[in-house]
């Protein structure tokens, strides 16, 4: 597999011969705006200033949606994918290409939003051959900032790669990496934070958590840098790894940087 780190939660994933982009959020820099004015309990007051994304696409969007063949949506979040002010999402997408989502409401979403090939991942689903498999995941320490999942991808001449989405390090994140074995291991790792809701997905020890979990899996570090809310940035957690003797255990891409597999 190649996986090329896009921006935050974007990612290009080639595997077995598909391409897959994940929670594609391509609106240009500061184009989704502020937190101010729209009923955020954010945790630093100049969070509220920041608008997102906080940083350029480091390629044009046809680019990046240059020969996917599917698009995989952890959940219908305004940094997870293109969102309008009439609530319809995904305006630079081809709409006739497959989309897997986590949950009936979000594919009537997509589905309102003009996407004609919709599937509500499971334990069973499937793409073209590659099993595509919904695994749980715990958006907030405190109260969930709305339900989201992860992601098994497998397939009998590949590793088996694990986008765990956005969630915290809990019990059934260590069950999903028990249970599937993955190869390859793609975390949210910002920690994002609101104050209802506290923090949302993982930090630099949640994913010391994930390596002994999985001491021998590749494991990437996402969704970097680009959100408001993020009590982590690159440079914080490429320390913070270091100090726990991790760093050189997992990758930390830069956006447009890409690996194999």
């Amino acid at each position: 597999m190649k996986i090329q780190q896009i921006r935050s939660a974007t990612v290009r994933i080639e595997y077995a011969g598909k391409t897959f982009l994940t929670d594609p959020w391509l609106i240009a820099k500061g184009a989704m705006g502020t937190f101010e004015g729209k009923g955020f309990r954010y945790c630093k007051p100049e969070q509220g200033k920041i608008a997102m994304p906080m940083c350029d696409l480091p390629m044009a969007v046809a680019d990046v949606l240059k020969g996917v063949d599917c698009y995989l949506l952890t959940h219908v979040h305004p940094d997870h994918i293109d969102m309008e002010k009439d609530g319809t999402v995904g305006k630079f997408l081809d709409k006739k290409v497959p989309v897997f989502v986590q949950s009936p409401e979000d594919a009537m979403t997509m589905l309102n939003s003009g996407f004609e090939d919709v599937t509500v991942l499971y334990e069973n689903s499937a793409f073209q051959g590659i099993d595509l498999i919904k695994t749980p995941g715990r958006h907030g320490t405190k109260i969930p900032c709305g339900p989201s999942c992860g992601i098994v991808l497998r397939a009998p001449c590949e590793k088996t790669l694990y986008i765990a989405g956005d969630t915290i390090w809990y019990d059934a994140v260590a069950k999903s990496i028990r249970k599937f074995h993955p190869d390859v291991i793609i975390l949210n790792a910002c920690a994002a934070e609101f104050i209802d809701q506290g923090r949302l997905i993982m930090d630099d020890a949640d994913v010391e958590n994930v390596y002994h979990a999985a001491p021998k899996a590749n494991i990437m570090v996402s969704h970097m840098d680009n959100v408001a809310h993020a009590s982590l940035t690159r440079q914080s957690m490429r320390q913070r790894l270091t100090e726990r003797g991790i760093f050189n255990k997992v990758w930390m891409p830069e956006d447009g940087e890409s690996r194999s597999f």
